[in-house]
């Protein structure tokens, strides 16, 4: 059975071609990249790079036992992942549309260690399809994954492959809304807590204020990286303050790492928002349960895991959904600006 790429430009023998080896090598490299030297491996990744090729799943499936099981990988610690709600929200939405299908959803916490046990069962053959979210420039072993199973991503990659899914919101103009409604409080001064710079919706969210600023003539007085924790927001909050950029607003790049501006500034004595206006973003029920309660955009996290899930089932399912699903934010003004 000869495998065509999807939109049909490439074959699995002319990747073979390109690459100088057999076919049977490329085959083994589609199919996790076991047994394979690390030359024609390089050689082989380039040649499906030059050729845009894409493995036809439904074709695969044929050729081998599905397992009706998904795997839904976090890069993320599992501090991390149990005490973020963007997760649990998400992971509900996802639950909500497998459970209703004939497959199994497994939960696996990945790490960067090359000979990762999670990383290394999703890409060896045990599961039809893979839901990866939170994910970093870093995380090397979401290419493995991606090479043996199709994976639909929750939120954009930073380099997204060809034929790849994905499902996010509109970060760049989640920033603008932020920042424009700190302008239409009368904000000047306006700092930025973003969260790490290997992550596309940090980057765009980002993007969005410093965008927002410069069509009003003017530019962020502080940035800092709060790691998208509460702690890492503490430090960062602590930092601009130590910098003597005395901002009156503040846009911190998700809900949990607002609540740890908050404190900050709190412990500091600022009074939030007379002195300096925050505005979060995520909408979770962190930003109702801070003081102030929290003015946020809100993201439909719960919907973005369904459309997720949903996205991967038409793969499973041999149909062709759009790569790229785009879903709505909404500002909710309460207290904090």
């Amino acid at each position: 059975m000869t495998l065509k790429s999807d939109a049909g430009s490439a074959t699995l023998e002319q990747v073979a071609v390109r690459a100088g080896v057999s076919r049977s090598t490329v085959s083994r490299v589609v199919n996790g990249g076991h047994r394979v030297s690390p030359e024609a491996l390089t050689a082989v990744e380039k040649a499906i790079a030059e050729l845009s090729y894409v493995p036809n799943r439904a074709a695969r499936s044929l050729a081998s036992r599905q397992t009706h099981a998904i795997a839904l990988v976090v890069p993320e610690d599992t501090m991390r992942f149990f005490g973020d709600p963007y997760f649990a929200a998400i992971v509900t939405g996802i639950n909500d549309r497998i459970s209703a299908s004939p497959y199994m959803l497994g939960l696996f916490i990945a790490s960067k260690d090359p000979d990762d046990k999670a990383a290394s069962y999703v890409s060896s053959g045990n599961v039809d399809g893979s839901l990866v979210v939170s994910h970093h420039t870093s995380d090397a072993f979401v290419g493995r994954i991606a090479r043996t199973t199709p994976v639909v991503y929750g939120g954009r990659p930073m380099h997204p492959r060809p034929g790849e899914c994905w499902v996010d919101v509109d970060n760049v103009e989640g920033g603008r809304m932020a920042v424009r409604h700190l302008l239409s409080r009368g904000c000047r001064r306006i700092a930025m807590i973003t969260g790490p710079q290997s992550m596309a919706s940090a980057v765009d969210r980002l993007t969005g204020c410093r965008a927002e600023l410069a069509d009003a003539g003017l530019e962020l007085i502080a940035v800092e990286d709060g790691d998208f924790s509460a702690t890492g927001a503490e430090e960062a909050m602590r930092r601009i303050l130590a910098s003597g950029a005395a901002p009156d607003g503040v846009f911190v790049a998700s809900d949990l790492m607002a609540r740890g501006a908050l404190i900050e500034l709190q412990r500091e004595g600022v009074s939030v928002p007379d002195e300096v206006a925050v505005v979060g973003f995520d909408d979770s029920p962190v930003a109702s349960s801070v003081s102030p309660p929290l003015t946020t955009i809100r993201q439909p996290s719960r919907d973005q895991g369904a459309a997720m899930a949903d996205v991967l089932l038409q793969v499973l399912a041999g149909q062709n959904p759009p790569r790229e699903t785009v879903l709505p934010l909404e500002l909710v003004v309460r207290e904090s600006a």
